[in-house]
Formats: structure tokens, sequence, C-alpha cells
């Protein structure tokens, strides 16, 4: 049987290629979006993967949610946390509202999510968890303290919740894309755009599939021996 997989945020953009190469990989995966119906149907029509519709900054939606897909595919065992926001602003202009809501969304739905299918990881002595950071969390970016500070939240999150779950077969990783060509980098103004391409020693964006190339790798069954890492896909532009 397939193992279940849940893909938070998978109908579009980066989510929506992690959710295909686990199709591809023979994972049965369930893509979660928040808001945009027309594109996660669309996603849906195309993929045929199963799509639901929950906020998963909200904690009683979430667990609804999980128990809903357990009830019908049997425990997940695969959990990608790809949901995210921005609400960017300097810290002068930011309101504590932009600031609750990205640290909801963006962390706060690792804690839900994980929390919804943790227990069931430990009892089936299988899962796979992979937090999708970024490269500015760990580099930090003017204009997003609360963005950096949610995705760098994860990573610490990712390594604590590692600890808990090695001993019961459940890895849990990071996954720090940079930037990557997406509607939402490509709505960055065009000049702008270009001297963050030239800071990229290899010369281009990333591409959606170059992230979930990563995603297959850390979830793969065979892949129990990492964990608590935390994988950097950003073409050489930060290393450390």
């Amino acid at each position: 049987m397939a193992r279940v997989a849940l893909v938070t945020g998978g109908t579009r953009g980066i989510g929506a290629a992690i959710s295909l190469a686990l199709q591809q990989a023979g994972r049965l995966v369930v893509a979660s979006y928040a808001g945009n119906t027309a594109a996660a149907e669309a996603f849906h029509k195309q993929s045929g993967i199963e799509i639901v519709k929950f906020n998963a900054g909200n904690y009683e939606e979430s667990l609804a949610a999980v128990g809903d897909i357990a009830a019908r595919h049997g425990a997940i065992e695969i959990l990608v946390n790809n949901a995210g926001i921005t609400r960017d602003a300097t810290l002068g202009k930011m309101t504590r509202e932009m600031w609750d809501e990205v640290i909801d969304t963006n962390l706060g739905s690792c804690f839900n999510l994980c929390k919804a299918t943790f227990d069931g990881m430990k009892a089936k002595k299988f899962g796979r968890i992979v937090n999708i950071g970024s490269i500015n969390g760990q580099a930090g970016q003017a204009g997003q303290v609360n963005y950096s500070a949610a995705k760098a939240g994860m990573q610490g999150f990712t390594k604590a919740l590692a600890r808990e779950g090695a001993r019961h077969g459940v890895t849990v990783n990071l996954l720090a894309p940079g930037y990557v060509d997406t509607d939402m980098v490509r709505a960055v103004p065009a000049d702008v755009l270009e001297k963050i391409i030239a800071t990229i020693p290899r010369g281009r964006l990333g591409k959606a599939e170059d992230i979930a190339r990563g995603v297959v790798f850390l979830t793969a069954d065979d892949a129990d021996f990492i964990t608590g890492s935390t994988l950097s896909i950003n073409g050489g532009q930060h290393m450390y």
C-alpha cells in the first residue's frame, strides 16, 4: 500500500512541484490549500491529486483535516510543511497583525500539523517530516523580520522534534530553498531580480523541481539515517 503524504500549500508553486514529485515516487498524496480554490481545482484536474481546503495556521482546522484524511486513507506517514505567506515591511512599518499572520501560518502550521500526525507516525514506527524553510531564515532579509524569524524558528523546531522522533523511526528535516522561479519571486521588480540572480553562483533562479527532488530524497524509505539536518538548495548563494 502506498504511503500517505500530506503537502500543505501543495497546489501551487513549490508545493505543487513537491506534490507531483511525491506522486511520481508512488505516494498517495493529499495537497492542502487555504484560499485559491480556482488554482487548487485546476491542479487537481491536471494531476488527479486529492485536494483539501483548510488553514494550516489554525490548530482546530488542522486537527480536523488530518483526522479526515486518516479516516479515508490511513495515518499520514509523510508530512511536508510547505504552507507559507509573506507580509513584508521594515520593522518600523510592520504591524503586530503582520507579525502574527506570518508566525502563525509559517511556524505555527508546523506545530499544528506535526502535533496532529506525530503520534500516528510513532505508532507505525515510520515517519518522514520535511519542513520547508528559506535562505532568508538562514541569512536574514531586510523587510522580512517576521518571515525570517518564522523560517529560522522552523530550523530549531526541526532539530528538537528530530530528537524526539529518532528512536521511533520518524525523521524530521528542514529543506531551505533559495530564490526559486515562482510567481512570488517573478513579482520582484526586474532590476532587483537581476541583482539577486547576480549573487547566485549558479547564475540562475532555482526551479520548483529542484526543491521537489530534495523532498523526495528526504522522504524516501531508506533515508532513515538523515534526521535533524538542513538541506540547502540555493545554487550556492548562502553557504555555512
